[in-house]
């Protein structure tokens, strides 16, 4: 079993009360995880230790802070078995996800290692005579990141990369679902030496999120927030940052569509469909919800997918399997509950699908209608929906009509074509002829609508944990009214 603890100012230190919660494992139903339950007094301690940092960490020559960020990300890679068994056994999906997960995230703090000279400003051409004036990108000060469970070494990661990268010093919030492995990954960045109280770790029980979260926006010396997870949540913490003027980047919910035209690639549009609809059982942002296909090839693609859907073994995420466990019964009781509610008013599963309590086989719902649960939320599980469609406009009729838009995907032969349809859907992601699941650490990420906004990733992220400061500077003197 897993003990968890707080990590603040480079020490690991039991919550102020010594209290703790258990976390129950998807695969066993018993007590895989017992952390430390973080209260709002360690939460400004955590934020007080990273300000102390910040003037050592944000005047550290470029160079230096590049040489211990790729060291981080070298020592992260380094430790990819460890990830990968906590993962497992924390939230239950494969050891090729959180494999996955380790590799990317190590990218993610070379990206970043490789920005520290890319934090810059400019020289603006002054009317005043004998004046040079200059805009400056400067460090915020203490950032607080909010990562999921999902994707935990990802997520994680790229909650705190870049606003190192621009100067700042970070305290993370950890899911509930997965402190272990939060915990691993800040004292992986503390001992490959970033310095005490750059980075700082915060877990918390459910009960005691709200007072948590709460106390990291309103301490004054927070200056910038990230969020990612569900829209619900995301809206709750915009209406706080919004009461104390913080900015704040959201990464939310999706729904994501992918558009097959009649002259597609069908057998490159199957497998980038079962890729993103089920890779980490559906359980990521960009998961491929909505398949909207030309119908006059609808019933090739499904023969396609069916093939490819059942040669998916579902099983133990210790086992070779395709499809692992979802995060814990309340999520396999709330997706079985959507699945149903389609079936009850008409849709047609694909494919016979097995449920096993949390290990739940792919489904595939051919006969999607409005008055379905699935056809708006985001089911956040191994399911995807299909609808066909006359033509193009109508394809992008029905990508839009979602409150949602991270990520999408069109396939055609015709690049043209494809170029014009990605214009027109409403995202903040779109891949031609590919997955809607893809991530790469240079590239700006985040989405439009009930998806959020802001961007992360690297050159994109720059503005949004920076301040833009103007100054001036005089060569003649000045004369003055009065």
């Amino acid at each position: 079993m897993n003990q968890s603890q707080l990590f603040i100012n480079g020490q690991s230190c039991p919550a102020s009360d010594n209290s703790t919660f258990d976390h129950i494992g998807p695969t066993t139903g018993k007590t895989v995880t017992t952390a430390a339950a973080g209260k709002a007094a360690d939460a400004n301690k955590a934020i007080e230790a990273a300000a102390l940092a910040f003037p050592i960490w944000s005047a550290l020559p470029p160079s230096e802070k590049r040489i211990r960020l790729l060291k981080a990300a070298d020592l992260l890679a380094a430790r990819a078995e460890t990830f990968i068994d906590i993962g497992m056994t924390e939230m239950g999906s494969s050891g090729a996800w959180y494999g996955f997960n380790v590799q990317v995230a190590a990218n993610m703090l070379r990206e970043a290692a490789g920005m520290v000279t890319q934090i810059q400003g400019d020289i603006i051409p002054s009317d005043a005579e004998g004046r040079i004036a200059m805009a400056w990108r400067v460090p915020c000060g203490v950032v607080v990141g909010m990562a999921p469970w999902n994707a935990p070494v990802i997520l994680a990661t790229r909650a705190l990369a870049m606003p190192l990268a621009c100067g700042n010093t970070v305290v993370l919030k950890a899911s509930e679902n997965c402190p272990a492995t939060h915990e691993l990954l800040i004292k992986t960045l503390n001992e490959a030496g970033l310095g005490e109280g750059v980075v700082n770790l915060v877990t918390h029980s459910s009960e005691d999120a709200p007072a948590v979260v709460n106390a990291l926006i309103a301490h004054p010396a927070v200056k910038r927030i990230n969020f990612t997870g569900s829209t619900h949540v995301g809206k709750i913490i915009a209406k706080q940052c919004a009461e104390y003027l913080k900015p704040v980047v959201l990464e939310l919910g999706g729904k994501a569509p992918v558009i097959v035209c009649e002259d597609a690639d069908l057998e490159e549009a199957t497998n980038a469909i079962a890729f993103g609809a089920f890779f980490n059982q559906g359980q990521i942002c960009m998961s491929t919800e909505r398949v909207l296909v030309n119908e006059k090839v609808a019933d090739k693609l499904i023969k396609h997918l069916k093939a490819k859907i059942e040669g998916f073994v579902t099983g133990l995420p210790t086992e070779p399997v395709h499809i692992a466990h979802v995060v814990s019964q309340q999520a396999a009781d709330r997706i079985m509950a959507m699945v149903k509610d389609a079936e009850d008013k008409g849709a047609k599963a694909i494919t016979d699908y097995r449920v096993n309590d949390t290990a739940i086989s792919p489904i595939l719902l051919d006969g999607i209608k409005p008055d379905m649960q699935l056809y708006t939320e985001e089911s956040f599980g191994p399911v995807c929906t299909l609808e066909r469609v006359a033509d193009d406009d109508e394809a992008i009729d029905k990508a839009n009509a979602s409150e949602f838009g991270l990520s999408s995907a069109v396939f055609s032969q015709d690049i043209g074509r494809a170029i014009a349809l990605a214009k027109r859907i409403e995202s903040g992601i779109c891949h031609i002829n590919s997955a809607t699941v893809d991530d790469e650490a240079p590239m700006p990420f985040g989405g439009v609508k009930s998806s959020g906004y802001g961007r992360f990733g690297s050159k994109a992220s720059i503005s949004e944990f920076t301040e833009l400061r103007w100054v001036t500077m005089r060569s003649t003197p000045k004369h003055y009214p009065i």
